[in-house]
């Protein structure tokens, strides 16, 4: 079975197998409605936009999770990811796209806006030191819903599938013919708007994997290129040579964290980090000498180069 359309402003794609030919559409849309009425920014009337906006909500369990998994990331990486990263990101123009108008001084101002140890949910209520601040969750959600499809799937007897939110992916099981999963990995292109084309493909089975980079995702202003990877220690574009890290984990949501985190802090910091998780696996591609090199960090899965 294949169902597939347009989702928290990207497109999905899911597949599965089932032997009496059930299908779950209305399911599927269920869960994509509830995450958009939770932790999406592009939702007026989302949780997070009114949380954010300091209005009196109860957080639901979407929003709790999210919230968990972004805490997580952040002590794993020694605060290099932050949820709490809103009020930069918005201000660099990531969000909405304006023109970028960031001096020393506006920088310094909203960096202290953001530490994600100055924000906690308690009895179902987001508590800020500052209310000020806010919330971003866009490096988790799409895993997140990658993971509840599968989860929904799962729930109703089946094993073999692939879900895809954005790129976000979770794979399970195989295909009937015994075949694994086939992920490409896209190449990195010279614009946001360059034709697509295929830097490495692996075989998935049993896990997530998400790539994050930085070739696509950037505004220009007078020729130069910022990065939408925000250091919140620093509150600018994250400076390093990593163009793309892909990373296969246990779950989507945490492939999708650890993509992020890499992104963040650079290939030799990510390799330190990742050498913490028995479990992961990732492929960089980045620059070096003004050359275009690739690396991995424990890479188990075959690979299938074109």
């Amino acid at each position: 079975m294949n169902y597939s359309g347009v989702t928290q402003g990207s497109y999905f794609s899911i597949t599965y197998f089932d032997e009496d030919g059930r299908r779950f559409e209305n399911e599927i849309d269920s869960i994509f409605e509830a995450v958009d009425n939770s932790v999406s920014l592009w939702n007026e009337n989302s949780i997070i936009r009114r949380v954010n906006r300091n209005e009196d909500v109860v957080v639901d369990q979407i929003f709790k999770d999210n919230f968990e998994w972004s805490r997580k990331a952040s002590e794993f990486s020694g605060g290099a990811f932050d949820a709490t990263i809103g009020p930069l990101v918005s201000a660099w123009g990531f969000h909405y796209k304006k023109e970028l108008e960031m001096t020393p001084e506006m920088v310094d101002s909203i960096r202290q806006l953001v530490d994600y140890r100055k924000i906690e949910i308690v009895n179902d209520k987001v508590v800020k030191a500052n209310p000020n601040m806010t919330l971003d969750f866009n490096a988790v959600a799409q895993g997140y819903t990658a993971d509840l499809v599968g989860k929904l799937l799962e729930t109703n007897g089946i094993y073999n599938y692939l879900v895809d939110v954005g790129g976000e992916i979770m794979a399970r099981g195989t295909k009937p013919n015994g075949e694994q999963w086939v992920i490409g990995i896209e190449r990195p292109a010279e614009n946001f708007d360059s034709e697509r084309s295929v830097q490495i493909r692996l075989n998935l089975k049993d896990k997530g994997i998400v790539t994050s980079g930085n070739y696509r995702k950037y505004i220009e202003k007078d020729g130069v290129r910022y990065s939408h990877s925000i250091d919140p220690k620093s509150g600018y574009p994250a400076p390093q040579n990593l163009l793309s890290a892909t990373v296969i984990a246990e779950n989507a949501t945490w492939a999708d964290c650890l993509a992020s985190v890499c992104m963040l802090v650079g290939r030799d910091k990510a390799i330190e980090l990742l050498e913490h998780e028995k479990d992961v696996e990732a492929y960089f591609i980045y620059v070096e000498d003004g050359k275009i090199k690739t690396s991995t960090h424990r890479l188990k899965t075959p690979q299938l180069t074109d």
